[in-house]
């Protein structure tokens, strides 16, 4: 009954978190709801046993999108001029409510037409997860079984990065993004960027480790490592490199290339393209995940940083 309750507040929480970060006039209010409603979704995925997505959702959804969506209103809130935006008419704002609404009622009837039991594939992953040599069916399934669409993720972070340096002017090109803001060396945040990285690393490297076996793995561990090095960023205790870095590149493309060749030799020493040996599949499967990690951990603290606004030395 007790747990029952929970999961019902929780809910009913995070629904009158989603209407007020669309409700809420002010940028500022509506990124802090956002993300206190990403911690909140991570919460109901552990409810939910699906514990590698609550680490992703996280990290990503509460984490990094946050700081994000943070930089984002701050730049506007610099360069946007009150006097020249004008509010939706009331036209617009009943068309987007009832596209919500169709939306919403459309993703319910999907849910609630969904046969008893559910199809899965479960039982046909189980079964062949032994020649992958891992313990952790959901890495198994990303590396394995759909390891091209994860593959494709990559180069989408690569072409996200190469999107945002074009942004900048010629003559920044290959520099350094601008400066962080002053921060007081004696403030909070400052105080933070000193103590959480060293665990925070600590922590992202094991999740990355663990996730072999357990619920973890790239995506988690590079996100958590990349927020880490956003913090301190952001407290000034270190600016972003220039875009023209040679290790900065060979770190957000090391995870694709790997990717590729790893597919590449699956023509030579198994049955295909991203085919693993059968004696050796785990420990190929790691060395991808080390480099996927690598540049999951450089890639996202790029986004954050925008295009280079400084010119190169």
């Amino acid at each position: 009954m007790i747990v029952q309750a929970f999961d019902i507040g929780l809910v009913a929480l995070v629904l009158g978190l989603a209407a007020w970060t669309i409700l809420a006039r002010a940028t500022f209010p509506a990124v802090v709801s956002y993300v206190a409603y990403g911690l909140l979704l991570s919460l109901i995925w552990v409810r939910l046993f699906a514990v590698d997505v609550a680490l992703t959702e996280a990290a990503i959804g509460g984490g990094v999108t946050g700081v994000l969506l943070v930089d984002a209103a701050r730049r506007l809130s610099r360069t946007s001029d009150p006097g020249t935006g004008r509010p939706p008419g009331p036209m617009l704002r009943w068309a987007t409510a009832v596209l919500c609404a169709c939306v919403t009622v459309g993703l319910g009837a999907v849910v609630l037409s969904a046969p008893e039991p559910p199809p899965t594939l479960a039982p046909q992953a189980m079964q062949n997860i032994a020649a992958t040599g891992l313990g952790n069916p959901v890495t198994a399934v990303l590396i394995s079984y759909r390891a091209f669409d994860t593959m494709l993720e990559k180069f989408v972070l690569v072409l996200a990065v190469v999107g945002v340096w074009s942004l900048a002017a010629e003559r920044y090109w290959g520099g350094p993004p601008p400066a962080p803001n002053a921060v007081a060396p004696d403030g909070a945040l400052t105080f933070f960027a000193q103590l959480l990285p060293p665990v925070g690393i600590l922590i992202g490297m094991h999740i990355f480790w663990i996730g072999a076996d357990e619920p973890g793995g790239a995506f988690q561990g590079g996100a958590i490592l990349a927020a880490m090095w956003l913090i301190a960023m952001m407290a000034g205790l270190g600016s972003a490199p220039p875009t023209s870095a040679r290790w900065l590149r060979l770190a957000v493309v090391a995870g694709p290339a790997v990717f590729v060749i790893t597919g590449l030799l699956g023509f030579v020493v198994a049955d295909g393209f991203l085919a693993y040996p059968t004696d050796f599949a785990k420990p190929v499967i790691i060395v991808v995940e080390v480099f996927m990690t690598l540049s999951i951990a450089a890639t996202l603290p790029m986004l954050a940083a925008g295009p280079p606004a400084r010119a190169p030395r």
